[in-house]
């Protein structure tokens, strides 16, 4: 039995919900996509979003032309409105990426993802700088400079790998962030402006960063990378296979920043995790699975510790980086499939986002949280092998003995109600509490299993996808426990690769005086 203590031991941080990712910042301007952003903001509530693309050809920003025997250019921003309107009309705002090159202002051909980002330097650092200024000045002058202040602004995408930057040219990039990050200073000195947003496995660009930037006095005001735990790709027809490391390997990652920043000019900046996830690829099918959540619970649970945000990669499979998806489900980073059927992880999420800010205490399979009205939250999770060696056990056991306020030590009368004694007990003591708790595992809220079952279809019929949407529903159920001394004992047991959430609230019993349910047909005690 753990014993939970009655104060808090710190804050429960929400740097997990700062941001999420999505596909090419032009998908935002297709139905589809709204309608699952309109869905995880009722559920989670993200606050930024982040995406690759808003410089690229698709968005139609950088328009060259002729015009009396001389080149100028044209800087259009039709779609760029139509998607920030979307953003902030759904309750988020931009955390904008820089990137990737207009083809017109490319100085080669090279190109990334099945939508042709082009990866190159600009041919003319001028016209760079003069799109990059068009862009800040225009979303300054329709939302306004106290608003685009809130919003990071990130100079490219992992600059350290050459499918994302013409040969991982690392003094280009410099060259490339002093260039940018002058230019959006230049149009306001209070806008936020950082980088270098590296992939794992280039943590010494971190500190060759810092050197630059100092040397040359450019501007930096946070400090980004991307984060993942797999291994490389084995590929079959549509789809890879990959070992992952275990999901500490991921806080390590979170933590690299600040360790290695030490001493430097960048020390003490704020550390944004800008990508995350287990795989780096979009079509493995581990994005799909209960296993997945499991796998995440502890990142989630202990991230913002080690970092300001971290932002998972994606919200949503409508993603077309490896080309238009395959499937349904087809491994997706996605919390959400299109057509907006809900993985496991997608609880997961939701389940953290009724978490409370007072953490009364986390361990390797839990965390146990109180909101300021006094509820109790618990978030539950089944170990899981990382390997695959093993099927991860079934029939975890966790107790816990949890702290339940009374009125009086709560502070809050509306916690409990009336004056009058809570549950039939004296002096406003509580008796017993509601406990509700949501799951999902292998089976319970899990379309994929279901899916499976299905025959895998690749396009799903209307009444197939009813019944996957029922299919993504966690499993719930309700009860009452005794309250003993001011704690209730709560006796769990998880399913193979199971995240629970468990929330419990004092009960007011407002049970009229005259009732006897046992004289209830079909009540009475056998």
């Amino acid at each position: 039995m753990i014993r939970v203590p009655e104060e808090p031991v710190g804050r429960h941080t929400d740097a997990w919900r700062h941001c999420v990712g999505t596909g090419r910042v032009e998908l935002a301007l297709r139905r589809d996509y709204q309608d699952s952003l309109a869905l995880i903001q009722r559920d989670i509530g993200f606050r930024y979003i982040r995406g690759h693309g808003l410089l690229s050809d698709g968005m139609g920003v950088y328009r060259p032309y002729e015009h009396e025997g001389a080149r100028r250019v044209q800087h259009v921003f039709t779609y760029v409105d139509q998607v920030v309107d979307a953003y902030l009309e759904a309750g988020l705002r931009p955390f904008v990426e820089l990137g990737f090159m207009p083809q017109d202002l490319a100085s080669g051909p090279q190109t990334v993802f099945w939508w042709r980002a082009n990866v190159t330097p600009p041919r003319s650092y001028r016209e760079w700088a003069d799109l990059v200024r068009a862009v800040v000045v225009h979303l300054v002058d329709r939302y306004g400079i106290d608003e685009v202040r809130t919003w990071p602004i990130e100079v490219w995408n992992e600059p350290n790998l050459t499918d994302f930057w013409q040969g991982a040219d690392e003094k280009a990039y410099h060259r490339l962030y002093e260039v940018t990050a002058h230019t959006v200073k230049e149009v306001d000195a209070g806008l936020q402006v950082g980088g270098p947003a590296i992939s794992p496995g280039a943590d010494d660009w971190l500190e060759r960063f810092a050197e630059f930037v100092e040397h040359r006095e450019a501007p930096v005001d946070f400090v980004s990378k991307h984060a993942y735990s797999s291994g490389p790709a084995q590929h079959v027809p549509f789809g890879v296979h990959q070992t992952l490391a275990p999901a500490s390997d991921l806080l390590d990652q979170f933590a690299t920043p600040r360790q290695r920043l030490k001493g430097t000019r960048l020390a003490g900046l704020p550390v944004h995790i800008t990508e995350f996830n287990s795989s780096y690829r979009p079509d493995n099918l581990i994005h799909d699975t209960a296993f997945h959540a499991a796998y995440l619970a502890p990142v989630l649970a202990r991230g913002g510790d080690l970092t300001d945000s971290f932002s998972y990669w994606t919200f949503s499979d409508m993603f077309e980086e490896a080309g238009v998806p395959t499937g349904l489900f087809h491994g997706g980073f996605g919390l959400l499939t299109h057509r907006q059927v809900r993985k496991p992880t997608y609880h997961l999420y939701a389940f953290m986002a009724r978490t409370g800010s007072d953490l009364l205490a986390r361990g390797d399979d839990h965390l146990v949280t109180r909101h300021p009205d006094g509820r109790v939250t618990v978030l539950a999770w089944a170990p899981v092998d990382p390997t695959g060696e093993t099927a991860g056990p079934d029939g975890h056991e966790l107790r816990l003995s949890l702290p339940i306020r009374t009125r009086e030590t709560s502070g809050a009368r509306g916690i409990l109600g009336a004056d009058d004694a809570v549950g039939g007990n004296e002096a406003g003591q509580v008796r017993e509490v509601f406990v509700r708790r949501s799951r999902v595992d292998e089976e319970r809220g899990n379309a994929y299993t279901t899916w499976r079952h299905m025959g895998s279809p690749r396009s799903p019929k209307p009444a197939q996808l009813d019944v996957l949407h029922e299919a993504a529903e966690p499993a719930r159920s309700h009860r009452r426990l005794p309250v003993r001394q001011g704690r209730a004992e709560l006796d769990l047991v998880l399913a193979r690769h199971e995240i629970s959430l468990v929330e419990l609230v004092p009960v007011v019993d407002e049970t009229p005086p005259w009732w006897d349910e046992h004289r209830l047909l079909g009540r009475a005690a056998p």
